[in-house]
């Protein structure tokens, strides 16, 4: 999810897409007699009113009930999704083709009585991109499934393919059927085609958790694949209006990548990695949920169609870079509760710390330590991180937040793990550079836990943070007890001095809606496109100065109501204002309407700076080297 994000959500105004940065159970064993897999069929070519229809062949079964499931979570969202909520008409089907009684006991799950006579499951699959602007809970977009008659399909298959309890671990084999001119771009092992079948693609997978791991998206070919080092990258870009291709973003990705994969060293846990780019149209039936979503040798990425090419380069620079290192942790080095993930009943993991939180730090890192970025672009990162990390509840403990991360108020603190995630890892990069004389740091930890551990086999969640003790010092079990297990904030300041860094205060003058490209505003789809404070950031002199507070709607400026078109043209019009202008708005703030009034003034903002201390010692600067480039 990454998350639920990897990035954070992002908003569309006067065309101009504004993004922002923030993109994871145990088995049992029922008899299964005459197959060794459950056949599942996806038909992609007779779509009716937006729907495919799936039908899953498990064999014969030896009970006489058997409960079927389509995912509440899946790993990386750390979000209940329930999946099963675009499953329509869904029937159990006996060997004569007649439907036997079924019990749906909540969204996710069915209950086939008389399973013994059972032969097939046959139901209908909505797609989530339809209802994102129709819910306030809609699926995160890389999460989601796409169905485009003939143009796009986004196969994440936990939306498509369900699972028969007991049955997670044998293995799966995939039919797909799609109309000429689409191709499929996927890690997923690729079956024998069957010549008397040229519309059906076969995949193999060897267990459920392998399907949806797996993304497959079908769209008219726009592919590349590039080599770096030993492993084969595949990008592959949906672009509706023909704006972007693969070959177009080639070259950007391609150096990313060979960046990470120097700073990663002989960490290695895939040979093939696929990117799959999907360009959201922004209209009522497409995705807005831009970010990506991890998977184990691909990622799923999702931005608007309508951007500069710059920018959407340096958001998928960010996006993918975090999700690449995602190869590093939760899906090389990762608990039991992840190894064997109850897709409808998840036990969390505590360490949020390590899955998000060195994700994110090594895709600003290594920009660092590759040379891809300045000093002073690093630090701005992580002032950043520390300015947004306080819009959180600081003082919270991460890895109880982490193990309790689907329910409130852990869940509302879960984008910290992007923010101070991040920096706790540089805290504890800092401490073990220190220790260790330079020689060790977050990376060197990394790497011997992906020597011991795998991604076949996990660790034992309670027992991470003795065995990082046990590898490394007691001031490092200290660092954990007051600042990730206990609720201690940590003091910035003290590791800024430690690398002769300090902070320093200074004005900058900044846009009355943006700072830059960083909107003061944004809108929601979900509230008839109301046009609303952003909450969360801090806000220049422009909004203070009138009173203005994060989470306030604005009802209107200057007795003009405001909606899309209207601040398109307030945001135009505000590039000349004068200083002297008095403006009047009116803002709904909960139940009450506020009026705000006051001089416009010239918008300003208090920017804390991380800079180097003059006279810094050798002990100081040479710490500050190790760290910064390793």
């Amino acid at each position: 999810m990454t998350n639920r994000l990897r990035l954070f959500k992002n908003l569309w105004l006067f065309g101009v897409a504004i993004l922002m940065l923030q993109a994871c159970g145990s088995t049992k064993t029922l008899a299964s007699a005459d197959k060794t897999s459950v056949i599942a069929k996806i038909d992609l070519i007779n779509v009716v009113e937006d729907k495919v229809n799936v039908v899953l062949d498990p064999g014969v079964f030896t009970r006489d009930t058997i409960s079927f499931f389509i995912p509440k979570t899946v790993p990386g969202t750390y979000s209940d999704d329930n999946y099963g909520k675009y499953i329509e008409q869904f029937k159990a089907l006996d060997y004569k083709g007649g439907e036997l009684q079924v019990e749906k006991l909540d969204d996710n799950t069915w209950r086939v009585i008389n399973a013994k006579d059972l032969d097939k499951i046959d139901y209908w699959v909505n797609d989530t991109y339809d209802t994102e602007t129709e819910v306030d809970e809609h699926v995160f977009s890389p999460a989601g499934t796409n169905i485009l008659k003939g143009k796009n399909f986004m196969l994440n298959l936990h939306g498509f393919v369900g699972y028969f309890e007991g049955l997670e671990e044998i293995p799966y084999s995939l039919e797909i059927t799609a109309p000429d001119g689409l191709e499929p771009v996927t890690s997923l092992t690729k079956g024998i085609q069957d010549v008397n079948k040229p519309e059906t693609d076969f995949y193999m997978a060897n267990r459920y958790f392998e399907v949806i791991d797996n993304p497959i998206m079908y769209s008219k070919p726009s592919t590349e694949t590039f080599q770096v080092n030993d492993i084969a990258v595949t990008l592959s870009v949906y672009s509706p209006n023909g704006h972007f291709t693969a070959a177009s973003l080639k070259a950007g990705m391609e150096k990313m990548m060979r960046a990470q994969k120097a700073f990663l060293g002989e960490i290695n846990s895939t040979k093939h990695y696929t990117i799959i780019l999907y360009l959201s149209n922004m209209d009522d039936n497409d995705a807005t949920g831009f970010g990506a979503l991890e998977h184990h040798t691909s990622t799923v990425v999702v931005m608007p169609e309508q951007i500069s090419k710059e920018r959407l380069e340096e958001a998928i620079f960010d996006t993918v870079a975090h999700e690449f290192f995602h190869i590093v942790t939760p899906l090389t080095i990762h608990s039991n509760e992840i190894q064997y993930f109850d897709f409808n009943d998840p036990k969390m993991s505590m360490h949020l710390w390590m899955y998000e939180g060195t994700t994110e730090y090594f895709a600003n890192l290594f920009q660092i330590q590759q040379g891809l970025i300045t000093e002073e672009d690093f630090y701005q990162r992580l002032m950043e991180k520390v300015e947004r990390s306080k819009t959180f509840d600081d003082s919270m403990s991460f890895t109880v937040m982490s193990k309790n991360i689907l329910e409130e108020p852990y869940k509302d603190n879960y984008a910290n793990v992007y923010e101070k995630g991040a920096l706790i890892n540089m805290a504890l990069d800092i401490n073990l550079r220190e220790l260790s004389g330079g020689e060790k740091g977050v990376l060197w930890l990394m790497k011997e836990f992906s020597r011991k551990y795998g991604d076949s086999k996990p660790f034992e969640d309670d027992k991470l943070i003795d065995e990082i003790v046990a590898m490394t010092y007691p001031e490092i079990g200290e660092f954990f007890n007051d600042h990730v297990i206990g609720e201690i904030p940590i003091d910035y300041d003290r590791y800024w001095e430690k690398v002769g860094l300090m902070t320093t205060e200074q004005e900058q003058s900044t846009g009355y809606f943006f700072d830059g490209e960083v909107p003061y505003i944004d809108v929601d789809p979900s509230n008839d496109n109301a046009i609303f404070v952003r909450k969360g950031i801090q806000l220049n002199s422009f909004f203070n100065n009138l009173g203005a507070q994060g989470g306030d709607i604005i009802k209107s400026v200057d007795g003009k109501m405001t909606n899309l078109v209207n601040i398109r043209l307030l945001i135009g019009q505000s590039i000349n204002w004068d200083p002297d202008k008095e403006i009047v708005m009116v803002v709904k703030r909960g139940d009450e309407e506020i009026t705000l009034t006051g001089k416009v003034g010239t918008p300003t903002l208090n920017v804390v700076k991380l800079v180097s201390v003059e006279g810094a010692s050798d002990k100081q600067i040479k710490l500050r080297e190790a760290w910064l480039k390793g």
